[in-house]
């Protein structure tokens, strides 16, 4: 589980780590990338480098505990990924989030593959915290 998660993670990071450098993948154009990755009403850029590292950050130290989930500080940091995973699971499907979130391929993509991604991983990590 614990080489799944970090392939799943990996690839997010590295992706984060791409937009971090004003790289866009995987579709070249800022403002339609932008309509399919945040998806913000009206939004036509990509947020920039400080928030796409924190991101990159903050998935590094999950990545981390992954590996060493007995310790104390890992397995809070696993707790914690696992609430945020599942927020934002969860979160794709309700009114409010849609109403904010109303652009086209985002909207579709959140339901289809960004919300249902979450709470795999939030599982996932479930299942190694459980399993630590």
């Amino acid at each position: 589980m614990a080489i799944l998660l970090t392939v799943i993670l990996g690839v997010i990071a590295a992706t984060y780590f791409a937009w971090g450098l004003r790289i866009w993948v995987p579709i070249k154009d800022e403002e339609q990338l932008a309509r399919a990755a945040v998806g913000a009403k009206g939004v036509t850029r990509m947020p920039g480098t400080i928030p796409c590292m924190l991101v990159v950050a903050a998935l590094l130290v999950v990545i981390a505990a992954l590996w060493t989930p007995q310790w104390a500080v890992s397995r809070f940091a696993l707790w914690f990924a696992g609430a945020v995973f599942l927020g934002r699971g969860a979160i794709a499907y309700s009114k409010m989030w849609r109403a904010m979130t109303p652009e086209e391929p985002f909207n579709t993509y959140d339901q289809r593959y960004y919300g249902p991604l979450c709470l795999v991983t939030a599982g996932g990590l479930l299942v190694i915290l459980l399993g630590a």
